[in-house]
């Protein structure tokens, strides 16, 4: 795939989206929200790539959200227009199925921060800080914050950010619990790399149906998530992948995935 504001490319199954406007730390103007949506579509049909690694150009910026010099806050626009697939914006329920990994390189706020929440692992190098800023500007943060973060870390440090409007350093948001891992910044990718080697290493229907539990789940009471998890459990079930694991393990070998 080709695009203008994203860097693309694939490798061993893997495939890496970079965010690729360095000179405005890596916000996103209409164009770069489309090409998103268009990667996302793409990704989810691409038998070949069975985990994403999102980032951003440079060592600045992983994304600090929307360009107001090409987005006019003062006309009607509607951002959720958009259903966020992990790599875009938006609150909308993630349908991508397959794990999105966040290497955050920089700074990461605003919608940078509605992007990172979409995400499934994030990785993040010791230059990285976080925050959600609109406040401070007078403006909302109705990417989903509001609603992700709270569920996602303990509700005093969620509110601390949303609140504040501060930044916090990449030790803090591994101490919140809003990153799995900070490593120094010449490591970052090879990093991302490595979990998605081990994520990968698991069978893609089942990885794919645990995440869509996790997530369609969330939005569900819990008698309705819990038939839920039930129904996909026994299309998993069903598989020759879940045949083939208990096998490969009681031949003490590695299995052998066949997506089916």
């Amino acid at each position: 795939m080709e695009f203008e504001t994203l860097l693309y490319r694939e490798e061993n199954g893997v495939a890496y989206v970079t965010l690729n406007r360095p000179e405005v730390q890596n916000s996103f103007d209409l164009h770069m929200v489309e090409e998103l949506a268009q990667a996302r579509e793409s990704l989810r049909w691409n038998v070949d790539v069975r985990a994403v690694v999102l980032t951003g150009a440079g060592e600045k910026a992983f994304c600090t959200g929307f360009d107001r010099n090409t987005i006019p806050f003062d006309v009607p626009w509607d951002p959720f227009t958009y259903d966020d697939p992990g790599l875009s914006i938006g609150p909308r329920v993630n349908r991508l199925w397959k794990p999105v990994i966040a290497a955050v390189n920089g700074l990461c706020v605003a919608g940078g921060m509605e992007m990172l929440l979409g995400t499934d692992i994030r990785i993040a190098s010791e230059q990285a800080s976080f925050g959600i800023s609109e406040p401070k500007r007078g403006l909302f943060p109705g990417g989903g914050t509001t609603v992700r973060l709270p569920r996602q870390i303990p509700f005093p440090w969620a509110m601390e950010i949303l609140l504040t409007g501060e930044f916090v350093d990449a030790g803090d948001a591994f101490r919140m619990g809003l990153v799995n891992k900070v490593v120094p910044q010449e490591e970052l990718l090879a990093e991302a790399r490595k979990w998605a080697e081990i994520i990968m290493a698991n069978a893609p229907l089942a990885i794919s149906a645990v995440k869509r539990s996790v997530l369609t789940g969330l939005r569900l009471n819990l008698k309705e998530a819990f038939e839920q998890e039930l129904a996909l459990a026994a299309e998993v079930f069903m598989t020759e992948d879940a045949r083939e694991g208990p096998l490969a393990f009681a031949q003490k070998r590695k299995p052998e995935w066949k997506g089916k």
